[in-house]
């Protein structure tokens, strides 16, 4: 099998990969932000010692962690049109399925994270005449997201990773834009092996970021 990369240039990375790495970009950021954002009231819901709280956001947790997320994307871009009765677009689809999916992971972090500061910084808080809402957001949720930051980072690589399974709904992604360049100039495998090699230097990257944020944060403490 002959290889032939020459058909790769800039023109190529313009007209067909440029478009799906912004949005690969884009979802993983709003599924982080997002994510990060419900997956904090899943956490302390699920730690709250009222099981009206507790339960249901034990439950969501437990039931998107356990599902396949190409079943969750093709649910929600199939049902959702469905109940609001209104057509719902590809990129939009994908926005709310990640950043809903991702929330359960990012739940079970930040609930991980919580449980790591010690009981008595809050019972200091207290002492002071703190509330709960108070102590979790000036003593408690601070220290735990220094604790969880080389973990959330580690789940944003693996997010951008699972962004290619959007091909199920037919999305512009970073992924199907290799795929289309290759059908156009009839260079499937070499347009695979070159979507490999930017998918590992971006995560291999965003990796040793994190290890290196890891370091940094032992240092200080």
């Amino acid at each position: 099998m002959n290889l032939d990369f020459t058909f790769f240039n800039s023109q190529v990375v313009t007209d067909f990969i440029l478009k799906g790495l912004i949005f690969s970009i884009q979802l993983t950021l709003v599924a982080m932000i997002g994510g990060g954002f419900i997956g904090t009231i899943l956490a302390l819901m699920r730690i709250s010692s009222k099981k009206w709280l507790s339960i249901p956001a034990t439950i969501y947790i437990d039931t998107f962690r356990s599902i396949p997320l190409v079943m969750v994307i093709l649910w929600f871009y199939l049902l959702i049109p469905l109940i609001i009765k209104h057509p719902v677009g590809v990129e939009l689809s994908a926005f709310i399925t990640y950043t809903i999916f991702q929330a359960a992971f990012y739940a079970e972090i930040m609930r991980a994270g919580i449980t790591s500061v010690s009981r008595g910084q809050a019972n200091a808080g207290y002492a002071l005449g703190f509330t709960y809402s108070q102590c979790m957001r000036y003593i408690i949720l601070p220290q735990a997201f220094r604790n969880m930051i080389p973990v959330l980072m580690t789940q944003t690589v693996v997010l951008f990773q699972d962004t290619s399974l959007v091909y199920a709904i037919g999305a512009y992604d970073l992924l199907k834009g290799f795929e289309i360049a290759g059908k156009n100039y009839n260079r499937p495998v070499e347009t695979y092996l070159v979507a490999a090699i930017v998918y590992f230097v971006i995560c291999f990257s965003l990796s040793k970021g994190a290890r290196v944020v890891q370091k940094k944060l032992q240092i200080i403490r």
